[in-house]
């Protein structure tokens, strides 16, 4: 047994999406997560500046006594899960490898699209661990730079926010059976982007398909939460707003939430004197 939380990150409020599965699947878990809103997104910026904030993201995690680090983001997971796995003591998990998997089992057609941020979709992340389990599959990939803002801004429901979507998917309609939702921000446009695919076309959300690993990494380390013990309440973090931050996170999740406004530098920086 092990009672420490689970530390999450994310470029903004993306991973929230990964967080609710996990309260509905481990509801006994503690959560401490870090949403880098104020650089967000960071999907348009170069692989060394997303290196350098994600490793700043797991560090201000690792001053909260986690158990596990969950890169709650796709684009920092292609760009820096291996390297940060290899680097920690505690497990690392991201969240391509399990939607990669998910969308093998689901197709029928062989055919699978990928939307996800720039970065995720140069990287080629998708179509390597996709086709290195079934080289037979067919990957299309397109990189959605307008969706991760429109999530940020609270404006999912929003006209813009369908005619964005609309007039970024048209080119995948009828090309796909399978849609992983390669950037954890896109399962909150959702219900828009299955209207445009259409009903017949399944959409993966990666990182719902990530919190079954999760699972199965706290039986093998043998670092589940004692049910018994008194639970914590979950700690949220932002580097921007918190009143944004904390309206789209208790929607999305359905419950009141602790958020705090953290500056990483100063954060840790206080670590480092210590």
């Amino acid at each position: 047994m092990d009672n420490r939380p689970i530390g999450f990150l994310d470029s903004g409020v993306g991973g929230l999406t990964v967080v609710r599965e996990l309260m509905r699947q481990l509801p006994h878990e503690d959560i401490i997560y870090i949403g880098d809103s104020a650089r967000a997104p960071y999907g348009p910026r170069p692989a060394d500046q997303i290196r350098e904030y994600t490793w700043q993201l797991v560090n201000f995690l690792l001053t909260k006594n986690v158990k596990m680090i969950v890169i709650a983001c796709n684009t920092a997971t292609a760009v820096a899960w291996e390297e940060i796995k290899a680097a920690l003591d505690i497990p690392v998990l991201g969240v391509i490898l399990p939607g990669s998997s998910a969308a093998i089992k689901t197709t029928q057609s062989k055919k699978v699209g990928v939307i996800a941020t720039p970065m995720t979709v140069t990287s080629d992340i998708y179509q390597q661990k996709v086709q290195l389990l079934d080289p037979q599959i067919e990957v299309t990939s397109m990189a959605c730079p307008k969706f991760v803002p429109l999530v940020e801004s609270n404006e999912t429901g929003s006209s813009i926010a369908k005619k964005i979507v609309y007039e970024t998917l048209a080119p995948l309609v009828g090309q796909v059976d399978t849609l992983i939702l390669g950037c954890t921000h896109y399962p909150l446009l959702r219900p828009i982007i299955q209207n445009v695919m259409g009903p017949e076309v399944k959409l993966i959300d990666s990182g719902a398909e990530t919190v079954r690993d999760i699972s199965v990494l706290l039986n093998y380390f043998e670092i589940n939460r004692n049910r018994e013990a008194k639970h914590q309440q979950h700690c949220f973090y932002t580097t921007a707003g918190v009143a944004s931050f904390q309206e789209i996170a208790e929607s999305w999740l359905g419950q009141n939430i602790r958020v705090e406004h953290v500056n990483l530098e100063e954060a840790l920086n206080d670590t480092s004197d210590l």
